[in-house]
């Protein structure tokens, strides 16, 4: 159990991007490029970061680069709180065997970074439509095949297995057009899979962000968010603007502090607790100075976890 102020929260290292400016993949890049970035977190006041193989695939590494980089880190003063993979589902119909492999290897990384989560799920690579617009959530993209389903649920199955035998947990992201993208779809999912190792990552800024009526998805946040905290054990957490003109049918939305968005954090976050969450936050923002972003909404979530341990109904659920 931890306490609002050891509860890790994470900053997500996507903003940086898969390669350094002058086009070298960052798991082929210099140490002092990885400590740069690193450095900017810790400026920041993060202690803990996830590396997300969109920006460090770090089952690419050799064991001696491996080990550079926790030599960075250290240095740098940061830790690890979980690892995602970005946009590799194990079910992807031409590289699902070897993202499967990734996901094996990360699961036999993650303890040596003192890491409880590996965070996968089955968002596939944006399409060249969704590459050129303004947010790549206003075109249509991947949409899982029902006809694989069975071998998702067997292959998280395995991993769940992996985990557990290495003494953490497998976290799936909720994500639009897949096989867990709505509230009912990640429940009945997860349900299906049925393992002690894995759990529901709600990140569900993906949902909120959509053009289309959040009905279609689950309900309303605080609806959604009902059905899927139970079996949450890690959050990727993000907020948006939202409007729905029912008139015209139009939508719009963009990225917002968690503050500041159509999410209520506050009281998600409260109920969270409530319901015995004690995973691992990281903090995610699109656009702008994404990281700063982060860095604001980590205090927020920090503020309201401080105010959940001070309350005479939730204190109890921290440790002391």
């Amino acid at each position: 159990m931890f306490t609002a102020e050891t509860w890790p929260i994470a900053g997500n290292m996507l903003a940086f991007g898969a390669t350094t400016p002058d086009g070298t993949p960052t798991w082929e890049a210099s140490a002092d490029y990885w400590a740069d970035c690193l450095r900017q977190m810790r400026d920041l006041g993060f202690d803990h970061i996830d590396p997300t193989d969109a920006w460090l695939p770090l089952q690419r590494l050799s064991p001696e680069r491996l080990e550079e980089f926790k030599e960075v880190l250290a240095a740098e003063g940061l830790g690890i709180s979980s690892i995602s993979m970005t946009r590799n589902s194990v079910v992807d119909a031409q590289n699902g065997e070897r993202n499967l492999a990734d996901a094996h290897r990360l699961i036999d990384i993650a303890p040596e970074f003192g890491v409880t989560i590996v965070n996968t799920g089955f968002m596939q690579a944006l399409t060249p439509a969704q590459q050129k617009a303004t947010w790549f959530w206003l075109e249509e993209g991947h949409h899982d095949d029902p006809a694989l389903r069975p071998l998702a649920v067997e292959r998280i199955r395995e991993l769940g297995d992996h985990a557990r035998a290495n003494g953490i947990q497998l976290s799936l992201e909720m994500y639009e057009d897949t096989f867990i993208g709505t509230a009912d779809a990640a429940v009945e999912f997860i349900e299906e899979v049925d393992h002690d190792a894995v759990g529901l990552n709600p990140d569900l800024g993906n949902f909120v962000r959509l053009h289309r009526p959040l009905s279609t998805l689950g309900g309303t946040p605080d609806e959604m968010y009902e059905k899927v905290l139970p079996y949450t054990n890690f959050w990727h957490i993000k907020n948006y603007s939202r409007d729905e003109d029912p008139q015209t049918g139009s939508f719009s939305s963009d990225p917002m502090p968690l503050k500041y968005g159509y999410v209520n954090y506050r009281r998600i976050i409260r109920r969270a607790v409530e319901l015995g969450f004690t995973g691992p936050f990281c903090c995610e923002h699109y656009g702008s100075d994404s990281i700063g972003v982060c860095a604001e909404n980590r205090d927020y979530v920090r503020q309201v976890l401080r105010s959940a341990q001070n309350s005479p109904l939730l204190g109890e659920r921290f440790g002391s």
